[in-house]
């Protein structure tokens, strides 16, 4: 879908330079000599690279719309992840690279993920905002310190390193961001 240079907004997907950009920033300037037009910062989706890109009300772009699917996380061969099409039950295997080493670290059997498709070819795996792990190694608890606001080192299933705070102890299960690893709460005892 073709759409105008200046209806760039952060978040979209578009085809620039035969490649594919999401777009980042954009900000929408009118100068007082020469037309508008939208100042964007963009990253592209297969390598990372970032590109600032100056696009007048005339330029046309491609908007591309990316198919997201639920796929299930079933288990590591290797180099490789292997997840499941929960419609089709079609599975593919990605590289762990293609997911990244510490996003891999919170995959867990059976896990729900969405997968980003453009042409019927993955392009990035979203995971769950959130995700239950256990605690493997931690401090054990000072008596009278359960009220500090201060945390302590943890190491959690997958080696994944947070702070928890001093009442977790090891064997707990605790919820946390997988955007960066931050401690969120203690997991219920039987769900998620």
């Amino acid at each position: 879908m073709k759409i105008n240079g200046n209806e760039i907004k952060p978040g979209m997907v578009i085809k620039h330079q035969e490649t594919l950009w999401t777009a980042v920033k954009a900000d929408h300037v009118k100068p007082g000599k020469g037309g508008a037009f939208a100042q964007v910062e963009l990253k592209n989706i297969l390598d990372g690279r970032k590109l600032n890109e100056r696009f007048r009300s005339a330029d046309k772009v491609e908007r591309v719309r990316l198919d997201q699917r639920d796929y299930q996380y079933l288990y590591a061969e290797g180099e490789m992840l292997v997840f499941m099409n929960t419609e089709s039950y079609e599975q593919i295997s990605l590289h762990i690279d293609f997911v990244g080493e510490e996003r891999a670290a919170y995959l867990t059997d059976g896990m729900m993920v969405v997968v980003e498709l453009y042409e019927d070819k993955p392009i990035g795996v979203e995971l769950p905002q959130h995700v239950e792990l256990e605690v493997i190694d931690t401090e054990p608890v000072v008596k009278g310190q359960t009220a500090a606001n201060s945390y302590k080192p943890a190491i959690l299933s997958g080696n994944i390193r947070s702070a928890v705070p001093p009442f977790v102890g090891v064997g707990e299960r605790v919820i946390v961001a997988t955007e960066d690893g931050s401690y969120v709460r203690r997991a219920e005892m039987g769900s998620f």
